[in-house]
């Protein structure tokens, strides 16, 4: 695949609900995954396994009411970024948040190898 058919994949994937379906398919197997703070598990994440439990993680703790994705964005031959807005409920607290996150993804040898999200402040 190339970078554009990866990034319109995750794309499309985001939109459709179908993120974590993608990752086998769009994800190398020791692919790391970077939030820009410590959620209480660490800032980094190693591995499908450790990735799609983060994405256990997040279903077990949000409700997602809204969610927009701008993208993919391209840059030269191994990057692109997404733009997330989401409307995010917390289970536990009910608090309700507009949140905005930018990723940056990178593909070596027709695989995410990396992916790093931003917080808007």
């Amino acid at each position: 695949m190339t970078l554009k058919e990866i990034a319109d994949a995750l794309v499309a994937g985001c939109r459709e609900d179908r993120a974590r379906a993608n990752l086998a398919r769009l994800y190398a197997p020791d692919a790391v995954s970077v939030e820009a703070m410590d959620m209480g598990g660490g800032r980094e994440t190693q591995g499908l396994a450790g990735i799609d439990g983060k994405h256990d993680w997040w279903e077990a703790n949000f409700i997602v009411h809204g969610l927009t994705v701008e993208g993919p964005f391209l840059h030269g031959e191994d990057r692109f970024a997404v733009i997330f807005d989401m409307d995010t409920e917390n289970k536990t607290s009910g608090e309700r948040h507009q949140e905005r996150e930018v990723a940056i993804y990178h593909v070596k040898d027709e695989k995410i190898v990396r992916e790093e999200f931003f917080y808007g402040g």
